[in-house]
């Protein structure tokens, strides 16, 4: 299997090149601006320091930034579970889209089915598990919300991309916006730290404010139709269906 993709090559990569093993995730991202050329145009400018393995244009097209098994600018300071500085272990995958900053919209059909294509691709090649295919807001809740709430989570894992919890969308409802006690709420955290989520609070950052991003972040991947930061009893149910999926 292949992927067509065209090329236009970043300057921003480490040049120093990494064995196909130690690629473990797959990152998701959008672009964030309001025109795809300007993203395409930042994303290989040498003044801007950021790149992507792969960019997803509006119209399906692939386009290939970075060579794999080179390490490109994408996740910044991020985490997940024991691995620290994600861009060294993943692969990064840009998708055309203003972003929350300029009208976030649905990603289009051609987008999707390109990025099914692309990322059955990858993970085959490299073996990346299905714990590892995550979005950007998930390895740096404190500083991202992308690829978003609007991003299509739930019909990529039934594509065997990257993973969703497995309960009915009548149970989720009767529990959405019901309240829980504050020892619940520890359960919840607790239950996502265990996920993977980063469980130590940027030095910068209020506990309270991070724990508030880091439920929104958990509910634009997981609970899409209500990001509120609120965690009710359908964050804390959806996170212990999770936790036995992810462990």
């Amino acid at each position: 299997m292949t992927i067509k993709a065209t090329l236009n090559y970043s300057p921003n990569f480490t040049s120093k090149k990494r064995k196909s093993n130690q690629i473990k995730f797959i990152i998701f991202h959008y672009t964030g601006m309001k025109k795809e050329t300007e993203a395409i145009n930042r994303l290989t400018s040498i003044q801007s320091e950021v790149s992507c393995h792969y960019l997803i244009k509006n119209s399906g097209e692939i386009i290939k930034l970075v060579p794999d098994l080179y390490v490109a600018w994408h996740a910044g300071k991020s985490s997940w579970r024991s691995f620290k500085s994600l861009n060294q272990s993943s692969i990064g995958i840009e998708i055309t889209n203003p972003g929350h900053e300029f009208s976030y919209k649905k990603f289009s059909k051609k987008q999707i089915l390109s990025l099914l294509k692309l990322s059955k691709f990858l993970i085959k090649k490299y073996k990346i598990s299905n714990n590892n295919i995550l979005g950007h807001s998930d390895v740096a809740p404190e500083r991202k919300k992308d690829p978003g709430e609007k991003f299509p989570w739930k019909y990529l894992s039934k594509n065997q991309i990257g993973l969703w919890h497995t309960l009915k969308e009548n149970e989720l409802i009767k529990n959405r916006r019901s309240k829980i006690s504050k020892i619940e709420k520890k359960f919840f955290f607790n239950n996502i730290f265990k996920i993977g989520y980063l469980k130590k609070t940027a030095k910068d950052l209020n506990k309270d404010r991070y724990l508030r991003d880091i439920t929104k972040t958990f509910q634009r991947r997981f609970r899409q139709e209500l990001v509120n930061g609120e965690i009710d009893r359908e964050c804390l149910i959806i996170s212990k269906n999770l936790l036995k999926i992810y462990n």
